[in-house]
């Protein structure tokens, strides 16, 4: 089984929790970004060394309460690649619609060569109007009463911008003419002529695994038809196994039978301590401020009904002990998070997994500490020996 971590990319806050500063009145300092990305650099290193085989991270824009700071992670990506020895770098998640997607294909070919093929291509769609708008793009959301054209607009690029992508990598020349993208676009002069064709430079030269973010049926469905690897997060075991069926099943239909794990992906949070009261108290804070950033959107309606409850909000915001109960969040000593990981494994076919160890709650030392136990002292226990990339 491959091991991975993903980190949010949070400044450090002593006062994370419930009651601490409503999420809305929250700002951090330029001092506090800077110091959170000499924490990164750390961090990488620290999971260079003990074996991880990919280290995520996070892209978001305009955050000034802190919680996620990471704007372009192909650079930062890149940056660390330089610091350490082994190591993959990925993107959970680049956001499509945000970007050019001819920019975004070239900064990833440039990485990815300047690391010698250490770079790992995520996508997803977004979930913030604040910086998805901002950045030309949009999206469905409880901020803007949940609009089903933003929804279908982002859909629309987003597909057709993963069309450029693959197109752009694919062949030496290359153009593109749909709803939203004409590449290049008609008449432009050239010494002349007329340009009719474009050449990505620089490109990769190998072929890139797509990692996307499953968060609906109908992105489920996109992505075992274009043969990405799906990254599940925030379901029971029970409810995931159903989802990574479902996968299979469209990737059947598709043309494609999928090996038990083979191109699905788990994001699991994880908070261990060296008794079970002890990393509840570690992780009560980081779960509390996470769920006062995401309840709003609408992030953890992924999680089943609570014993009693009969439905739930758009804007659920989950306990501590609700998301250890559903084992969302495996909290606990070394052997209860094996435990979880272990129950995944077995209904899933797990083959690679990715660790979430930070949050708005942690310092570098916590999280170093947490990388550390799960190294050393769970992935023993599920028979996993850390060596980092093969």
């Amino acid at each position: 089984m491959r091991i991975d971590t993903n980190l949010l990319g949070a400044v450090e806050m002593l006062d994370a929790g419930i009651d601490g500063p409503p999420a809305t009145q929250r700002r951090c300092g330029r001092a506090d970004v800077a110091a959170a990305y000499e924490d990164f650099v750390a961090l990488a290193e620290a999971g260079d060394r003990l074996g991880y085989d990919t280290m995520w991270w996070t892209e978001h824009h305009f955050q000034h309460e802190g919680y996620e700071v990471v704007g372009n992670q192909i650079l930062l990506g890149l940056w660390c690649a330089a610091r350490t020895q082994r190591m993959n770098y990925g993107q959970m998640f680049n956001i499509v619609p945000q970007w050019n997607p001819l920019r975004l294909a070239e900064d990833f070919a440039t990485a990815d060569l300047l690391t010698g093929g250490r770079m790992r291509f995520g996508v997803g769609r977004g979930t913030v109007p604040r910086e998805m708008e901002t950045l030309g793009a949009s999206i469905e959301s409880n901020d803007n009463g949940m609009d089903t054209g933003a929804e279908q607009r982002n859909r629309e690029v987003f597909a057709e911008a993963m069309e450029v992508i693959r197109t752009a990598w694919a062949n030496d020349r290359f153009a593109y003419s749909g709803k939203h993208f004409t590449l290049p676009p008609a008449g432009i002069p050239d010494r002349g002529g007329v340009v009719t064709d474009l050449t990505l430079v620089p490109n990769v030269l190998r072929p890139v695994e797509v990692y996307q973010a499953c968060t609906s049926p109908a992105t489920v469905r996109y992505v075992a038809e274009h043969g990405h690897t799906g990254v599940y997060a925030w379901q029971s075991p029970d409810t995931m196994a159903r989802r990574w069926a479902e996968h299979a099943a469209h990737a059947e239909a598709a043309g494609r039978t999928l090996a038990p794990g083979e191109e699905r992906m788990l994001v699991l949070h994880v908070c261990i301590g060296r008794t079970r009261e002890e990393a509840m108290a570690a992780a009560r804070p980081n779960h509390e401020e996470v769920v006062k950033l995401l309840a709003p959107y609408g992030r953890y309606n992924s999680y089943d009904l609570p014993e009693g409850w009969t439905s739930k909000p758009h804007d659920f915001a989950p306990t501590l002990e609700e998301s250890v109960r559903q084992r969302i969040w495996a909290v606990g000593t070394a052997d209860d998070v094996a435990e979880v990981i272990d129950e995944y494994r077995t209904k899933l076919g797990m083959t690679t997994i990715s660790v979430a160890v930070d949050g708005p709650g942690t310092t570098r030392e916590s999280i170093e500490e947490q990388l550390t136990w799960m190294a050393e002292d769970v992935a023993p226990r599920l028979g996993v020996t850390m060596t980092g990339p093969s």
